[in-house]
């Protein structure tokens, strides 16, 4: 007597073997693929949580510790610096926290703390330099840089809240992290937005800075006084 062929069940097939329910296997792998994405989507949220707070509390340490441009208690009174022209060899630019003095009269609401983009530049040439900072009803007034030979600096960095002019860089980087800056000799935080050039080009500089410091600062044709107007 013939035998008869084997019927696969259904939802049985070869091509589809046990599709009718998953097995406690394919369960197992699908919770652990879940879990996954779900602890992928927790670490993105604290992420986007970490208070600002925290990063300016962070800057506020390293500054202490000489790690950004500024090694010393500014102010916390700005001054203004123009240039027609500045030339730079090794430019970075990163956020910075600049702090005051304990007591400082200047300090107001702010806590004693500014928020500053610090720009490092190698070397840099300036022309037809200006800086002036308001005592309030007279300004004190440099000049540099208007003759033959311009302004010159090495390892500088200002502190400033606000920057305008004409820009072009070479070979510029931005969304460097500012801890792994190699352009010039300054460094910002670990995990703080910044950027890097081979060179940069600023017609018309103008800056808001609270402050600057330089390896070496040349100023040909130098002089100071107080005025009635600034830069």
């Amino acid at each position: 007597m013939a035998s008869s062929p084997d019927v696969p069940s259904a939802g049985n097939t070869p091509e589809n073997p046990g599709s009718g329910s998953p097995s406690a296997e394919q369960q197992a792998t699908a919770a652990g693929v879940t879990e996954r994405r779900g602890r992928v989507r927790a670490r993105r949220a604290a992420v986007m949580a970490v208070p600002a707070t925290l990063v300016a509390a962070g800057l506020a340490v390293l500054t202490a510790q000489g790690a950004l441009g500024v090694q010393f208690a500014i102010s916390g009174m700005p001054f203004t610096v123009t240039a027609t022209e500045l030339n730079g060899t090794g430019f970075e630019q990163f956020g910075g926290l600049d702090t005051m003095a304990d007591g400082s009269p200047n300090a107001g609401d702010s806590g004693g703390q500014v928020l500053v983009v610090t720009s490092a530049i190698k070397k840099a040439t300036l022309t037809k330099l200006c800086q002036s900072v308001d005592l309030g009803g007279t300004n004190l007034l440099i000049t540099a840089g208007s003759g033959a030979h311009k302004v010159t600096a090495s390892d500088l960095t200002t502190d400033s809240t606000k920057l305008s002019g004409n820009a072009a860089f070479k070979n510029i980087e931005i969304g460097n992290d500012a801890s792994t800056l190699n352009k010039a000799n300054a460094k910002g935080p670990i995990g703080v937005f910044s950027q890097q050039a081979d060179t940069v080009h600023i017609g018309n500089l103008r800056q808001t800075n609270y402050a600057t410091t330089a390896g070496v600062f040349r100023l040909p044709g130098l002089k100071l006084r107080f005025s009635s107007s600034g830069c």
